[in-house]
């Protein structure tokens, strides 16, 4: 499946899928990693902890229902809880020119694999997503797509920030 996310003034992102929102990234302001989910009626908190904020908690209330940790390697190491089943995720940059991020399970099966596509011009900000049919079956397909665009973002203004 092919969904898009554009920014709208480089703190809302919108997901869509054949033009129907799917859900929304809302970053409370630029150069902070503190957002919120918004998935039809729910909205989830994406909160930094640690010193450093390399670890990043997504919320649902009180119930920690995704984290992840930036590794030394550049990769995004993600473990979820949903219905407390713990699983364990990859998010990956590949390419320089052509990059795109790559979400895998602990198979190295590809779920999804998002490019971007910035325009510097007016720092537009846009993904193309595309889903393998094996994460269109998950329940929390919806908020895995939303936290690899967090991924994708953490990522780039990580190495922006190493540059």
């Amino acid at each position: 499946m092919e969904y898009h996310a554009i920014a709208e003034k480089y703190t809302d992102f919108k997901v869509t899928k054949d033009g129907k929102q799917i859900g929304q990234l809302n970053y409370k302001s630029w150069f902070k990693f503190n957002a919120e989910i918004e998935i039809l009626n729910s909205k989830y908190q994406v909160e930094p902890k640690g010193f450093w904020g390399t670890t990043v908690e997504v919320l649902d209330g009180k119930i920690v229902l995704l984290k992840f940790t930036m590794n030394w390697d550049g990769n995004i190491v993600m473990n979820t809880f949903f219905n407390n089943i713990e699983k364990k995720y990859t998010f990956s940059h590949k390419g320089f020119f052509r990059e795109s991020f790559v979400l895998s399970d602990v198979k190295g099966t590809e779920l999804l694999i998002m490019k971007p596509n910035i325009q510097w011009r007016s720092l537009n900000y846009e993904y193309q997503i595309n889903t393998s049919e094996v994460l269109e079956t998950f329940e929390e397909k919806n908020i895995l797509l939303l936290i690899s665009l967090h991924c994708a973002n953490y990522y780039m203004s990580m190495m922006a920030g190493m540059g």
